[in-house]
């Protein structure tokens, strides 16, 4: 698994982050990895992130990846230093809400639907462009929009897998000076398609499989 997690540090430039993904590892392996020091480790359902979260060192960054329900976002504050898949203005203002109570500021990253399959979340190119102002809006004081967040559709076309990525960087470039200037995170690329979304822009990929396959 290090040799693994070494390659894949390997091929990354100084630019981009690399979040392992660690829903079908376990506690003591993800330690592992902190030991190699390694920090940043993404978590895609709420329930296994609060138990992962109480057993491993506090000083990890979490980031939720995962589909997130209204109600499940009170359980899930303070956990993660960042919440890649916020796809809607509901969950914006739960987000809110709850940081709101808790007194803190929330990192998010707005997700992007490009893929085909309709199995995947997040606004549409048109929806998100409209939704901007709104989104920019003071109504959001306790949450700190750091980018986009998007999967392109899996499929064996590299070309289509591409041009998706290139969607959303252009969407990303487009809107990045009407946010702060934390807005700089561009959260794309998996292990099965990481390298076309580096060339695309990214700087936050989420590597699972390519890694912890090897345990």
């Amino acid at each position: 698994m290090l040799k693994a997690y070494q390659k894949v540090k390997a091929e990354l430039n100084a630019k981009v982050k690399l979040i392992v993904v660690t829903k079908t590892i376990s506690a003591e392996q993800i330690q592992i990895l902190y030991n190699a020091g390694h920090r940043d480790f993404g978590e895609n359902r709420v329930e296994v992130l609060t138990e992962k979260y109480k057993r491993l060192p506090k000083d990890i960054r979490w980031h939720f990846i995962g589909h997130l329900q209204r109600k499940k976002v009170k359980k899930l504050l303070p956990m993660p230093e960042l919440i890649h898949s916020v796809d809607r203005l509901e969950l914006l203002d739960e987000i809110n809400k709850r940081a709101l109570q808790d007194q803190r500021i929330q990192n998010v990253l707005l997700q992007i639907h490009v893929a085909q399959e309709s199995s995947k979340h997040g606004f549409s190119l048109q929806d998100f462009e409209e939704k901007c102002q709104e989104i920019q809006s003071a109504k959001y004081s306790n949450i700190q929009i750091k980018g986009l967040m998007a999967m392109a559709s899996f499929c064996e076309d590299q070309n289509q897998i591409k041009n998706e990525f290139l969607e959303v960087q252009n969407m990303f470039l487009k809107v990045k000076p009407y946010f702060s200037e934390a807005f700089c995170a561009l959260s794309m690329g998996m292990s099965s398609d990481y390298h076309i979304a580096i060339q695309c822009g990214s700087t936050m990929v989420r590597v699972g499989s390519t890694i912890v396959r090897q345990f």
